[in-house]
């Protein structure tokens, strides 16, 4: 019965996967319905092979920062662990948030191949959590600079966007840690005592990262610096395909389009992320099936990305063994 239980859940993940796929494929496909299909296949053939090389180079190179960050901030919480170890964590669970079922991406896999190697897993996942926060914040900082660069540029709708999602972000946080201490003696009734020093263990890890500012403070300047690489990267490629824009306007459309594509809706956000920047480039003049192109590039970028993550992390893991 134990075993029929879990096959028929890795089936719905399956499913689920499966799904998200077909939605990402499926917003592609209707953009690629309303663009002119030749102006795009046009745009994506100017890109040279050595430009996408070099850009896949460089989004690798970001993501080795990514762990050295990623390990950084767990350790901070006690986490305890090797850079080899990190490694693995962090690129499996790259590879995770587009090829493998999971309801929250990749961290699935981090804090599994964490939790099971660290001699603190409380340190593990406090840290993954205080992580995901500072990326988010990180993306929350560019947003903030591009409408500060574009104070009179940006439409005004495109700025109640942009305040909303930034509220939204902070709003969720605060009613998170609100909704944490109320239902604290509810959610600890009745608990077994192996549940509560868990938590407390839990507990005493977000402390422990929570006493070290510097590691919020490092963290949040390298997640700032990885996000405005990627954002880069993406701009150069824009400019291959013929789509000239002033940086400051990727600054505010670039993190708002990942933003949106951390909605649940498809598999790492592929379609979503594309749509959304698509929709906040337009106000600004820029050619729709010009910022598909470049998208479509950014997105084979990353695909190619997290296979490449994928692999390492397989080796990564036999020499830990």
């Amino acid at each position: 019965m134990i075993g029929a239980h879990h096959s028929q859940a890795g089936s719905r993940r399956w499913i689920l996967i499966v799904l998200r796929w077909v939605a990402g494929i499926a917003v592609l496909g209707l953009m690629l319905h309303f663009l002119p299909l030749a102006t795009v296949r046009t745009a994506i053939a100017r890109i040279p092979s050595w430009l996408f090389g070099a850009v896949l180079l460089g989004y690798l190179l970001a993501h080795t920062l990514g762990i050295a960050k990623w390990r950084m901030v767990v350790n901070a919480a006690g986490a305890d662990l090797d850079f080899a170890t990190s490694a693995e964590c962090y690129l499996g669970g790259l590879f995770g948030t587009l090829f493998l079922p999971s309801i929250v991406g990749g961290d699935v896999i981090r804090l599994a191949v964490g939790l099971r190697r660290s001699p603190r897993p409380a340190g593990v996942l406090a840290g993954n959590v205080v992580d995901r926060f500072l990326d988010v914040a990180a993306q929350a900082a560019l947003v903030l600079v591009g409408l500060v660069l574009l104070p009179g540029s940006v439409p005004e709708n495109l700025q109640a966007a942009a305040r909303k999602t930034l509220l939204a972000c902070v709003a969720g946080f605060v009613i998170l840690v609100a909704l944490a201490i109320l239902l604290q003696r509810t959610l600890l009734s009745g608990r077994s005592i192996r549940f509560r020093r868990r938590l407390a263990r839990l507990r005493h890890a977000l402390r422990s990262v929570s006493r070290r500012w510097h590691v919020f403070v490092f963290g949040w300047l390298a997640g700032i610096f990885i996000q405005a690489t990627f954002l880069i990267l993406t701009a150069r490629l824009a400019v291959s395909c013929g789509l000239m824009l002033p940086l400051r306007v990727w600054l505010f459309a670039w993190p708002l389009a990942k933003l949106a594509a951390v909605l649940p809706l498809t598999q790492g956000g592929i379609g979503v992320r594309e749509a959304a920047l698509v929709a906040l480039l337009a106000p600004f003049g820029a050619a729709s099936h010009l910022v598909l192109a470049a998208g479509l590039v950014w997105e084979g970028v990353i695909i190619a990305g997290g296979l490449i993550a994928g692999g390492v992390a397989i080796l990564l893991r036999r020499a830990n063994r």
